[in-house]
């Protein structure tokens, strides 16, 4: 099938600028396009925070990555505004310095929409005006507009409908993030370092970017405590922020032999690879929860104020836990009660980790002890 206008498209710029977990859950629409138009350069617009992910991504020729955070902050300091001036300027060359036959912006917001314009391309491509999408007034930035799904379908399946609406076939388009060999070999080595290839391996990441997102640090300690009585490997992850967090979490567990601490010591590939390896991930709902279940490992998702109809993870290896309380989901980054999250108990999450982990075959479980 050709390109609706003008043939197959030789050039194709993606934008999607943010958030690490709607850029995974963009992959699929890539994939997509890169099925249909295999001949196609395919270039991706990113901010810097998720641009690890994208890097040697095997559908893309080119990453430009826009470091508006740190170009903010640039502009505020003094001494650091003429470099910054400098380095915005080169990444605006580097931004215009090819024509593209399309580029398509799903992210449907202003900062998206302003970088379009930038760009040099012939057929600019995103969402018709609708409730709850390009609200931003976003759609004025572009040329070519398509209906958008309903915000209560799935984010994935809205990326993947855009496409569709081109003329691109998405069927079999599924959600995987491959782990370079390099990266799942740092992983392997930071494992067995720490002797850390006793099965079952249980990966938790628990810190999650909104206060009313994160389940507590108590219920996190008690999580991991019980999974090491039942003789399970734990392993803790987080980005460098999370350290201190997650250092709290480790005090408040006790002196676990069986606890391996790698907050701040992975880059996201790497992470990407320690889930990969991981016979469990345990996750809030967070960037990571996507590449945990881009990787096919199982997975027990933990939500609260957001909807994991429209962003929980994709796939049937996945477990949702949240409590279905009038007020759930909000949406709201701050709350009085944290109920939705609070509410979650460390023995349903154990009951159902343990399901998840003899589901795949495992025997090191201690079931009986689980009962006392």
């Amino acid at each position: 099938m050709s390109s609706a206008r003008g043939g197959d498209p030789r050039s194709i710029l993606i934008v999607k600028l943010s958030a690490i977990g709607d850029v995974i859950q963009t992959l699929p629409m890539v994939k997509a396009l890169k099925n249909q138009y295999p001949k196609a350069r395919i270039d991706w617009l990113v901010e810097e925070d998720a641009c690890d992910i994208l890097r040697g991504h095997p559908a893309l020729d080119r990453v430009i990555i826009s470091r508006r955070k740190s170009w903010l902050r640039g502009l505020c300091r003094r001494g650091k505004i003429r470099e910054t001036l400098r380095e915005i300027g080169r990444f605006l060359r580097e931004l215009r310095s090819r024509h593209y036959d399309m580029v398509i912006d799903n992210h449907g917001i202003l900062k998206s929409g302003i970088l379009v314009v930038l760009v040099r391309g012939r057929r600019k491509i995103g969402f018709r005006p609708s409730a709850g999408i390009a609200e931003e007034g976003n759609y004025l930035f572009t040329n070519e507009r398509y209906r958008p799904l309903s915000i209560e379908r799935h984010a994935l399946d809205r990326y993947l409908d855009l496409v569709s609406q081109m003329g691109v076939p998405v069927d079999g388009a599924t959600l995987e993030f491959p782990v370079p060999d390099e990266s799942r070999e740092k992983a392997e080595n930071l494992l067995r370092q720490n002797g850390f290839f006793s099965r079952p391996i249980v990966v938790i990441h628990p810190m999650a970017k909104w206060e009313t997102k994160q389940w507590p640090l108590d219920n996190f300690a008690g999580l991991i405590s019980a999974l090491v009585e039942k003789d399970a490997s734990v392993v803790v992850t987080g980005s460098p922020q999370d350290v201190e967090p997650v250092t709290e979490i480790l005090n408040r567990a006790g002196r676990c032999r069986k606890v391996l601490n790698l907050a701040g010591r992975t880059s996201l590939k790497e992470l990407a690879g320690i889930f990969s390896l991981a016979d469990l991930v345990v996750t809030p709902d967070t960037g990571p929860m996507h590449l945990a279940a881009a990787v096919k490992a199982p997975l027990i998702a933990l939500f609260g104020p957001t909807a994991p109809w429209r962003t929980g993870p994709y796939g049937n290896h996945n477990r949702v836990i949240r409590k279905d309380l009038p007020c759930s989901p909000c949406f709201r980054k701050k709350c009085d009660t944290l109920e939705c999250m609070t509410s979650i108990t460390v023995e349903e999450v154990l009951a159902t980790a343990e399901k998840k982990l003899m589901g795949r075959g495992l025997t090191r479980m201690n079931t009986d002890k689980a009962r006392e």
